[in-house]
């Protein structure tokens, strides 16, 4: 049976308990952040040294306490039932677990970084500090798969206060997730993300306000498959032509982060 996450949006309380847990288990580094209105000293989004980023959106409205409300949404590899990464990757570096992690060999890996574009979730991060004459590599959230192979849960989920985030069976959380709406229908949208967007995910999600107003892609439920003979014949060109832009957007953001004149300077 395959294995899920159900993320309770309503449960969240931003505190970021999943996101230090992620970076402590799997030994990621800090990412420079700055104390602005935009980043709020939370890393500026999902990368190869940060696996699961807590997202804060505020949302203005008469309907809500005091004309707003803010919403956490903590984002990862959505661990697709479909995935694009595996559909795209010309070498197989990719590959869906039965237990439900999608998993990287990097010994595989050209560097092509396909998986980047294929993603309709844009999670999969490239290691752009190593140089390209280091290896660098794509990382990304791996679902704990050690930590599933050694009978424990997600470190994500095993320190969650709220338990805003469970985990298990799939189809069991699923149930869990309708029957949360049932019982509260005035607290929940009824919308389980994930459950069909792109063929399913590992990753299910409830809300109480539509998923489009907190940054989540709007997505039919077809599979997103790429035909890997065309990704073969475009690889090195494709490769050549993305590493200059993801390098020169990279040292561009580095740069803007280095000279913010707004607010102190921390790590996470």
């Amino acid at each position: 049976m395959s294995k899920a996450f159900l993320i309770d949006l309503t449960k969240c309380m931003g505190c970021r308990a999943c996101q230090v847990a992620c970076k402590r288990w799997n030994n990621l580094e800090a990412e420079h952040t700055s104390m602005t209105s935009d980043s709020w000293t939370n890393p500026f989004r999902l990368s190869a040294r940060t696996w699961t980023r807590v997202d804060f959106t505020e949302l203005q409205s008469p309907q809500y306490k005091a004309g707003m409300k803010w919403v956490f949404a903590r984002r990862q590899c959505m661990h697709c039932l479909h995935p694009a990464c595996v559909s795209a990757c010309p070498v197989g570096a990719f590959r869906k677990t039965d237990e439900g992690p999608v998993v990287y060999d990097a010994q595989k890996c050209i560097g092509c970084r396909y998986c980047m574009v294929s993603c309709p979730f844009g999670v999969p991060g490239f290691e752009w500090d190593k140089g390209l004459l280091a290896q660098p590599l794509i990382k990304k959230c791996k679902m704990c798969v050690d930590r599933l192979g050694a009978g424990m849960e997600p470190a994500c989920v095993k320190h969650c206060p709220p338990r805003a985030t469970i985990f298990g069976e799939r189809d069991e959380l699923l149930a869990t997730a309708k029957e949360r709406i049932a019982a509260n229908p005035d607290t929940y949208i009824n919308h389980i993300y994930g459950e069909n967007e792109v063929g399913g995910t590992s990753m299910l999600y409830l809300s109480s306000v539509p998923f489009e107003q907190i940054g989540f892609p709007k997505l039919g439920s077809e599979a997103v498959t790429v035909n890997t003979e065309a990704v073969m014949e475009k690889t090195l060109p494709f490769a050549a032509a993305w590493t200059v832009i993801l390098a020169a957007t990279y040292g561009v953001v580095k740069f803007r982060e280095r000279t913010n004149p707004q607010g102190e300077e921390k790590n996470q």
